[in-house]
């Protein structure tokens, strides 16, 4: 694998806002850094998104050298040596080299340092303690580039030294091997993951969610979901009895039909009937997840591939399109015969295309009819409403005039 980076073909590199914050850092002799992620990905031809840049520098120079140049600098873990330049609206996080003096599991307590190769010493994994200068030249202290070509997700020295300094590492190495690993996961970061698994008891919630659903956003989750059950370890996380065959259909539906992976889906195709609810309380979902996660673990309509285009409208009006969708592939991915991909399909397309027909009468309408104004008015409007659906939203006035007739002579006193 190349040692050095190109920046005429890294967009990422030379964009005016990276410029501007590498001439802020290495005016008057500073150093800084492209590392992690950036690098990782655009040594692998993968799209960049997020950008860390490393430094000698202490956080209040940093600081000084972008309020200088004009740069808003947000102290977002200034303790542990990063600052957040602002420029145009992207966010780069600048942090400080450092290593750690106390760690207790889940955060740790660093000393700021000069030394590029102890800060990679630090880091959780080889493929993440990747240096590029703004010139492309890589630097590689820990053999991540060897790594890296090889698709090997290793930890850096001892794997149960760099777990016990956080225990969500456990969680990573799922997560970067389902995303940049080839074969069998590394067996002595496994290991070490397996026997250390009682500490993800100390982690919250909250980070383990973000950790699964962007496992479960990889393109094939299943093989790591399937390693971490085997460990032991799925089963301190997750409640119930997962359904992780149900996943790797929905994985495969994906990638054979070049759909964007939905983590959320994914976990809701995992997660047992009566499990939703302590799925959502041990991930903290939000109430948006936690809603749609519950109302997939409830669905009960019958929604095969062979439903008619009426059965379809009628589940696309009670519904809504993104709930239809979403039952569709949870469906897709229990059916286990592959010619029915097509009519798979063109039930995604009629939602894709679903324009929810408006209801022409109102309570109004009912009354006038010679209902009193009660609870009567919303039963009988109710009672019309299924027959326009049922009829598949005939708006035919004097067939909706007769319908109304018909259930008011036969409901009101």
């Amino acid at each position: 694998m190349t040692r050095r980076l190109d920046p005429a073909r890294e967009d990422w590199m030379r964009t005016p806002e990276t410029r501007a914050v590498f001439d802020a850092l290495t005016r008057d002799g500073g150093e800084a850094r492209f590392v992690g992620g950036a690098v990782r990905n655009a040594l692998l031809g993968r799209a960049v998104a997020d950008i860390d840049i490393a430094t000698p520098l202490v956080p209040q120079e940093v600081s000084q050298r972008l309020h200088a140049a004009n740069i808003q600098a947000i102290p977002t873990g200034v303790a542990h040596g990063t600052i957040t330049a602002v420029v145009n609206g992207r966010p780069f996080e600048v942090t400080t080299l450092r290593r750690d003096v106390t760690t207790d599991g889940r955060r740790a307590t660093v000393a700021f340092a000069t030394d590029w190769a102890e800060d990679a010493g630090r880091r959780d994994f080889t493929i993440n303690a990747l240096y590029a200068a703004p010139d492309g030249e890589i630097f590689d202290f820990t053999n991540g580039l060897a790594d890296l070509a090889a698709g090997r997700v290793r930890f850096i020295g001892d794997p149960v030294q760099r777990i016990r300094e956080d225990y969500l590492r456990i969680l990573r190495l799922f997560r970067f091997h389902a995303w940049y690993g080839r074969g069998e996961i590394d067996s002595e970061g496994l290991a070490a993951a397996a026997a250390e698994k009682a500490g993800l008891a100390i982690l919250s919630g909250e980070r383990i969610g973000k950790e699964m659903l962007r496992l479960l956003e990889a393109e094939n989750p299943a093989p790591m979901l399937r390693a971490m059950a085997a460990a032991g370890i799925l089963g301190e996380l997750l409640p119930g009895a997962l359904d992780l065959g149900r996943v790797e259909r929905l994985a495969a539906i994906d990638a054979a039909n070049f759909f964007v992976a939905d983590p959320l889906l994914r976990l809701a195709a995992m997660t047992p009937r009566d499990g939703a609810s302590a799925i959502a309380d041990r991930l903290k979902l939000s109430n948006e997840q936690r809603a749609r996660l519950e109302d997939l673990a409830a669905a009960n309509e019958k929604i095969v591939s062979y439903l008619s285009i009426r059965e379809v409208h009628k589940l696309l009006y009670r519904l809504g399109a993104a709930r239809f969708r979403d039952r569709i592939f949870l469906r897709w991915a229990e059916d286990r015969k592959p010619s029915n991909t097509m009519q798979w399909r063109a039930l995604l397309a009629l939602a894709e295309a679903w324009v929810s027909p408006h209801f022409p009468l109102t309570g109004r309408d009912v009354m006038a009819a010679g209902v009193p104004e009660g609870p009567l008015v919303g039963e009988i409007l109710a009672e019309v409403e299924e027959w326009w659906v049922d009829s598949d939203f005939t708006l035919d006035e004097f067939s909706l005039a007769e319908r109304l007739k018909a259930v008011v002579q036969a409901t009101a006193y």
